[in-house]
């Protein structure tokens, strides 16, 4: 018999002689129908053992891998950060050119006299002297479209 040709038959073999030479053969002579229950009871939870190992380590793997999917820090989490981290990115490039926009109406309101005056005269309703500034009231766009537009 090869060391590598083991199966369950010869494995309780083997073992019942170990349980024999261990005991001695005095004492195994009247009692071989209860040693060799005990050989296959031994058997039996080898094989329970090794069964419910295997059900442990597929729930486990089970479980790693529904954490590693659908943890907090899961590849579902990951997926919506980096959702998030480009849309942030977005944010930052029209965040930065609004700001060097604005940067440069500053310089220009700092050093330009023609946008000093455009500012003044929008915002301000400043005139030069002799100047003389008409101000029209806006007409509600609610009563062109209903046809009560202005008088003729």
């Amino acid at each position: 018999m090869a060391v590598g040709n083991m199966t369950a038959g010869n494995t309780t073999e083997r073992g019942a002689r170990e349980t024999i030479a261990r005991i001695g053969v005095n004492e195994v002579r009247g009692t071989e129908e209860p040693l060799r229950q005990r050989v296959r009871f031994a058997d039996l939870v080898y094989q329970s053992r090794r069964r419910v190992a295997t059900v442990l380590a597929i729930a486990l793997a089970g479980f790693l891998g529904y954490h590693v999917m659908f943890g907090a820090n899961g590849l579902t989490a990951y997926q919506q950060k980096r959702i998030e981290s480009r849309e942030l990115q977005k944010q930052i490039l029209q965040l930065q050119q609004e700001n060097s926009r604005l940067t440069e109406h500053v310089q220009h309101l700092k050093t330009d006299p023609d946008t000093i005056e455009h500012e003044a005269r929008m915002i301000l309703h400043y005139a030069r002297p002799g100047e003389v500034i008409y101000k029209l009231n806006d007409i509600p766009s609610a009563h062109i479209s209903a046809g009560n537009g202005p008088a003729k």
